[in-house]
């Protein structure tokens, strides 16, 4: 059995932050299930939004967010994260993050600005924000003495006081499989924190890397936690459509410098749909693309940054030019083909102001919380700062909240379960899950489609839950499983919201309700904190 002070499962940018803001006082172990940077924080193009100009303010940052988050942000949770935002970017800029400069602002570096902003308030490393961030990160992560990091690990299952059956609500850590080796190690925390991102590969497109399956807010429902506003699944409007392209990120910030969507005619038509066009909100911008693509059978629209000079698109857009042009897309040129994909899940874990979960020295943070900074739509650039400032909470919380002695943790029962005859089971499910998730649960629903997917994950969990049960566990498994039960919350999610508001589209309740309530799901045997 491994003992630590501290357990994080994520090596995005939440978990990197909060070991670093940890580890000189606690001895820290990181599980990642492949390598440090194999996380979505490092592919953030754009960039991270806090208030850093003097023509800026707080309150036009806290108001943009609101309008966002159509009316169901949490107003004290959203005014908490911006009002700490400048201290963030300072800690960044501390650790050494190289972000974009412009001797011209006041501020010392380049802001830019993206859809919702009514400011520019977006500082970034050109268009390659996350990877800049997380390089940095990373290598104070794999040189700190008190950080031991367990790549190619996956968590299987939180342990707690409950499924223990002790007279507590308490978490004392976690079981993680070895994938290079099928090992199962026993984990003991006297914190254990789901930095696990979001769940993007429960549907079929999505700008998500193969690492987000939703692990951590499958595992703190099983564990007892309460899971809110998991119907909000935001669409990024702009991924780039190409044979040869998985799942290309084309940063919002190339509509922020004047880039408009257009039709294959060359028609814009942002403009029909909203008056802020090309500058509206995500959720808007991806309805759009999907109401014109389905309208006039198109396979793609086009973003056009063409009227921009070269020197000004390699300055800064250096990534995407460099891929689309690798591509044959000369986006000087000519418009680049995009389409929407699943980016962001704006629900998770329910938390409090410090990441608390309802599970006693359990916290969630980052993509897999929902701390109610999103409401209904997160709006651009705000994750990254709510993963650094959530992360700086915990860790405050963390460091001054007594310890409780952790018991003799039992070890994985392989008793009872053999080697899995086929596993062709495993990625057949896969496959009909998120093409069902993308068929029927996607940027527009209607109830009946929703009914359909619910019976088929039904299906689904009775056939993994009997296959868990009887095989040994395998990182495919574990993810498919994962995946499973989030899409089972997504769904429930869906189904019990009796309106359209942010990105949640019914075609069966088209009118938004003029009370905005969260959607919190409560999970079998939940014990009130």
């Amino acid at each position: 059995m491994l003992r630590f002070d501290t357990l994080i499962i994520g090596s995005g940018l939440a978990g990197m932050s909060l070991a670093l803001k940890l580890a000189d006082k606690q001895k820290i172990a990181i599980v990642t299930k492949k390598s440090l940077l194999d996380g979505a924080s490092a592919r953030a193009q754009g960039g991270i939004a806090a208030v850093l100009s003097r023509d800026d303010s707080l309150d036009e940052h806290i108001h943009d967010t609101l309008i966002a988050g159509a009316g169901l942000c949490d107003p004290d949770t959203t005014r908490f994260v911006i009002e700490h935002g400048a201290a963030s970017i300072e800690w960044l800029i501390s650790q050494g993050v190289p972000f974009t400069r412009d001797a011209d602002s006041d501020s010392g570096y380049h802001l830019t600005r993206e859809g919702g902003h009514s400011h520019r308030r977006i500082i970034h490393v050109a268009d390659a924000t996350g990877q800049a961030v997380q390089d940095t990160l990373a290598a104070k992560v794999r040189t700190h003495s008190n950080i031991t990091l367990l790549e190619q690990h996956i968590a299987i299952d939180l342990i707690t006081g409950r499924k223990l059956r002790r007279n507590d609500n308490h978490c004392y850590g976690a079981y993680a499989l070895n994938s290079q080796n099928g090992e199962v190690v026993t984990i003991a925390a006297h914190h254990t924190v789901l930095a696990t991102g979001g769940a993007g590969k429960v549907y079929l497109y999505t700008t998500n890397p193969d690492t987000a399956t939703g692990d951590g807010i499958a595992m703190g429902w099983r564990a007892g936690c309460r899971v809110s506003n998991m119907e909000f699944i935001q669409f990024h409007p702009t991924c780039l459509y190409h044979p040869h392209a998985k799942s290309f990120l084309i940063s919002e910030a190339v509509r922020g410098e004047g880039g408009t969507l257009k039709l294959p005619d060359g028609t814009r038509f942002m403009p029909w749909h909203d008056e802020r066009a090309d500058l509206a909100p995500r959720d808007v911008v991806a309805r759009a693309i999907d109401f014109e693509m389905k309208k006039r059978g198109l396979d793609c629209v086009y973003l056009d940054i063409s009227h921009q000079p070269v020197d000004f698109l390699q300055e800064h857009f250096p990534t995407i030019y460099a891929r689309c042009m690798a591509l044959g897309i000369d986006i000087s040129r000519q418009p680049i083909p995009v389409v929407p994909a699943v980016h962001f899940t704006c629900g998770g874990v329910l938390t409090d102001l410090h990441g608390r979960t309802d599970i006693e020295g359990l916290y969630a943070i980052g993509e897999t919380a929902c701390t109610g900074l999103h409401g209904a739509n997160r709006l651009a650039s705000n994750s990254l700062l709510e993963c650094l400032v959530f992360a700086e909470a915990a860790s405050r919380d963390i460091l001054t909240s007594q310890t409780k002695p952790i018991p003799e943790l039992p070890q994985w029962d392989v008793s009872r379960v053999t080697d899995a005859d086929e596993t062709v089971v495993i990625s057949h499910n896969w496959d009909e899950l998120r093409r069902f998730m993308w068929d029927y649960v996607g940027i527009v629903r209607t109830t009946k489609r929703l009914q359909r997917a619910q019976h088929r994950i039904k299906l689904l969990h009775e056939e993994i839950n009997e296959y868990y049960s009887n095989f040994h566990v395998s990182a495919d498994l574990l993810e498919l499983r994962n995946l499973v039960l989030t899409a089972d919350l997504i769904v429930q999610s869906a189904l019990s919201r009796h309106e359209s508001r942010g990105l949640h589209f019914s075609k069966d309740y088209p009118q938004t309700l003029p009370d905005a309530i969260p959607t919190v799901l409560v999970p079998p045997g939940y014990v009130a904190a």
